[in-house]
């Protein structure tokens, strides 16, 4: 095979991935405003399941310590709230650094151990800004799940296609 053909079937491969992409982040990004969730945090689920985009199961073990990193900030916030009497602005940072040692000591425990999709839970669940735990969870628990099937969705697809 020539150069020249190698090149155009790459070329074409990364439009095929890209249009992909792009096509399912939209219809996800649809399917969100319609439900009323911020596209947001859609995305957050999107990024979360590519953060191990080896297979479907890993994708899965993303979406697992996402939902709990959002499991855990809302823990936080009444923790924090639960410490302000007693210590009053260090409250936060102190509810922050028992979230912390939760997920960084989950690094090396199978499943639980993707420290980034974690992460984008807390800052999911902080950047909600919600004082009633329960609605923020279903909200961004439905959000980010629009987000993982999309992320499987476009990920068979370009397996498929390209």
């Amino acid at each position: 095979m020539s150069q020249h053909a190698v090149t155009a079937q790459t070329t074409s491969r990364f439009v095929v991935f890209t249009v992909i992409a792009g096509a399912v982040a939209a219809v996800a990004a649809f399917a969100a405003d319609s439900l009323s969730f911020p596209a947001w945090a859609m995305f957050v689920g999107w990024v979360a399941w590519f953060s191990r985009p080896t297979s479907p199961v890993q994708g899965a073990h993303a979406m697992v310590c996402l939902w709990l990193g959002l499991v855990l900030a809302a823990s936080g916030q009444l923790l924090a709230g639960a410490l302000a009497p007693v210590a009053g602005p260090a409250a936060l940072p102190l509810a922050v650094f028992v979230l912390a040692l939760v997920v960084v000591g989950l690094r090396t425990t199978p499943v639980l151990n993707n420290m980034l999709a974690w992460f984008l839970g807390l800052i999911a669940f902080y950047a909600a800004h919600s004082d009633e735990i329960g609605p923020a969870l279903l909200t961004l628990g439905a959000a980010t799940a629009i987000g993982a099937a999309a992320g499987f969705a476009c990920q068979r697809l370009q397996r498929r296609f390209a």
